[in-house]
């Protein structure tokens, strides 16, 4: 499981800096000050995770199930968050948003706060 997350990780992180140079370069002279500004957050919340998902890779064994449930979270929230805002700016740029991706950014957002907040259970339970 460790080997599993550092591959996504990694991966993550290497798409953040390909997705962020499409976004400064290619997109800027297509999108919109919002849709760039989305795009963005985005990309920041990507590497934000990708990050955090390596350090725990490091850090923890990921050999019991609380260990792997914040690792799948983390890696679900942030494919489902981030992506779905990519999707969504991009096809709303080409004047065909699809809308269906709508309702999947907060799903994946509420991947990312559970899975921060099983991390946060994981500290707390090793101080008691």
């Amino acid at each position: 499981m460790v080997l599993v997350a550092q591959l996504i990780g990694a991966l993550l992180g290497l798409l953040t800096v390909v997705f962020g140079a499409f976004g400064a370069h290619l997109l800027k002279k297509t999108f919109t000050a919002e849709q760039l500004n989305s795009f963005e957050t985005g990309v920041k919340y990507q590497m934000y995770h990708a990050l955090l998902i390596l350090m725990l890779s490091f850090n923890l064994n990921l050999e019991t199930g609380l260990e792997k449930a914040i690792i799948y979270c983390l890696i679900i929230g942030t494919i489902l968050f981030s992506f779905s805002i990519y999707g969504l700016c991009i096809s709303a740029s080409k004047g065909n948003k699809i809308k269906i991706l709508g309702p999947i950014t907060p799903l994946g957002g509420l991947f990312l706060v559970v899975g921060w907040g099983l991390l946060f259970y994981s500290f707390i339970k090793n101080l008691i």
